[in-house]
């Protein structure tokens, strides 16, 4: 039993570690300037180490030291939760365009005629080659990570999986491993809360003074300490590590008659490998349900990495907001989907006809429900210049009420105009004047700005985004989201069982082990790359670091969520 508790604790921790990586993804995105294709890459990166070794463990499962081999498991994970965080500590402090000159930087990015030569330094700055190099550092540093975390993540499952079974007595087992499943189910959600709790402070809360700060956590340029809990989910993963190196290679079992049904057990016939995954492959009933999970997974694993993003951008949210919604709204619905589909499976002692009826009623329930999605948000905001320009003769950026402000082509620092339109920067919008509060240093609004014309004087502007205007549509939104997760999770245990009563008794454990590549292979390595490549195909201005593109500043939010 206290093996049980320390594998439910370990992959508890081990799932914060891949799964607040997720929550955190916008944020790193708009840290170190990466594309969704590039951090969706980032994000299904684990599943590379993991799948290129889940073969041989599960061969060599009965031959080696289970619990030693966990044990080391989990310390390579919890140095890949730490190397996550290193890039944090070894680049500079998170730099943006400020209208206020500051520690960091004595430019402003106001309008401020007839100083042309000086304003190139703003947009240049940041394109050393050492800077290009920074980038590239940081980049290596967390895929070497990511791949680590899933090597590590290899034996855990698995060797814990079959130690209990082996060693509980035929009536306990199934418990253990139901409470082990319910854990795995719920490690997501709490790495979602994590990543909300976190991303409140600021990243360089450890470099920097609080007054020095002149963000809020609403600003667009804010960029939550995205590190912080990797550091907690490593350190609690390097905890449970602990006690796996006490355990004996072998129990005494339980009380009881033990069913020895090694999990994942490959090396009962590799002789007849190629064979039996013929006569599985040939099998229409597996096939079809496996293709089908590869569908749902994959939507699955698109959804886990950018949902929080999606959030951000069509109901202007904070990332600590969109964490906390997923964690604490989508995640537990898809549990109880989960849990009410297996008691319906169990109360009505289903046929496999009826188990492929309901998972079909499911499915088609789902898209019921989350076909009103496709309608429920708002366009982009006008951002002058970008969605939206006055005269149309003027292209990009050349509005001809700032022309003579020089702004520099990288500011970006976005102020909403009393006139209701977003500028990318006070120097676009031709403001001159930038009123501080006083106590805090904090901008309270722009004036004199030359583009923002009411009644012919000019207007004035607040620091931030104007935002989408789309609360109304955001419980709406939530609901009908989180009841689609909940009828699709309903079709999780009968797909299932679908697969375990339709293939020979003998094949049991080889099919479910070729399942699990195939999700992995098919699903949960290409979902979140091909999610981040379509979402990057709707991005209408590109933040540029040393002429090649970065983050995306604004994206077309009606082509967003509907592709």
């Amino acid at each position: 039993q206290f093996f049980v508790f320390c594998h439910g604790l370990l992959q508890l921790s081990q799932l914060l570690v891949s799964g607040y990586l997720k929550s955190s993804i916008s944020t790193i995105e708009r840290r170190y300037g990466l594309s969704s294709q590039t951090s969706g890459l980032l994000a299904s990166f684990n599943e590379v180490g993991n799948t290129l070794l889940i073969v041989f463990i599960s061969y060599f499962g009965s031959r080696v030291h289970r619990p030693r081999f966990i044990g080391c498991g989990a310390i390579l994970v919890s140095l890949a939760g730490f190397l996550m965080s290193l890039p944090h500590f070894i680049t500079g402090p998170y730099e943006y365009d400020q209208s206020v000159a500051s520690m960091f930087s004595n430019t402003t990015d106001l309008c401020q005629p007839g100083v042309p030569g000086s304003r190139g330094n703003l947009s240049d700055a940041g394109c050393t080659p050492h800077a290009a190099r920074e980038n590239h550092e940081v980049l290596l540093v967390m895929f070497i990570a990511q791949a680590l975390l899933g090597i590590g993540g290899v034996p855990i499952q698995p060797f814990g999986i079959s130690y209990i079974d082996d060693f509980a007595s035929e009536r306990n087992s199934p418990l253990y491993l139901g409470i082990l499943f319910s854990v795995t189910t719920i490690g997501p959600g709490v790495a979602f809360m994590l990543g909300s709790a976190m991303l409140r402070f600021y990243v360089d809360i450890d470099k920097v003074t609080g007054d020095a700060v002149q963000l809020t956590n609403e600003d667009p340029r804010w960029v939550g300490a995205w590190w912080l809990g990797f550091l907690v989910a490593a350190s609690l993963v390097a905890v449970s590590a602990v006690p796996y190196f006490f355990f004996p290679r072998e129990m005494p079992k339980e009380v009881g008659e033990v069913l020895r049904i090694a999990l994942l057990a490959l090396h009962t016939n590799t002789s007849y490998f190629p064979l039996v995954l013929l006569r599985n492959l040939r099998h229409p009933v597996y096939l079809l349900v496996v293709l089908a999970q590869v569908n749902l997974s994959a939507m699955v694993a698109g959804l886990a990495t950018f949902m929080g993003k999606f959030l951000e951008r069509q109901f202007s949210l904070t990332a600590s907001l969109a964490n906390m919604i997923i964690g604490a709204v989508n995640i537990p619905g898809a549990m109880v989907g989960i849990v009410v589909g297996g008691a319906i499976l169990k109360r009505f002692q289903m046929s496999l006809r009826q188990c492929s009826a309901m998972c079909v009623l499911g499915m088609f329930l789902c898209l019921l429900m989350a076909f009103p999605l496709l309608f429920l948000g708002c366009p982009t905001q006008k951002v002058a210049g970008v969605t939206y320009s006055e005269s149309s003769e003027f292209g990009h950026h050349a509005l001809e009420c700032n022309l003579q402000c020089n702004c520099p082509e990288k500011a970006y620092n976005p102020i909403c105009g009393s006139n209701t339109i977003e500028y990318i920067s006070p120097c676009s919008a031709g403001c001159g004047v930038v009123i501080i509060n006083a106590g805090d240093s904090s901008v309270l609004n722009y004036a004199n700005c030359s583009c923002i014309s009411e009644n012919g004087l000019a207007g004035f502007a607040k620091p931030g985004t104007c935002g989408t205007g789309c609360s109304h549509l955001f419980l709406p939104f939530v609901v009908l989201s989180c009841l689609a997760g909940i009828l699709a999770s309903t079709s999780h245990t009968p797909s299932f069982m679908l697969i375990l009563r339709s293939i020979q008794p003998e094949d049991k454990s080889f099919a479910v082990g070729i399942q699990f590549m195939l999700l992995r292979v098919l699903a949960w390595m290409p979902g979140p790359v091909l999610y981040g490549s379509a979402i990057d195909t709707t991005c209408i201005l590109w933040e540029k670091k040393c002429d090649r593109k970065a983050a995306c500043r604004y994206y077309d939010n009606n082509l967003f969520r509907q592709r």
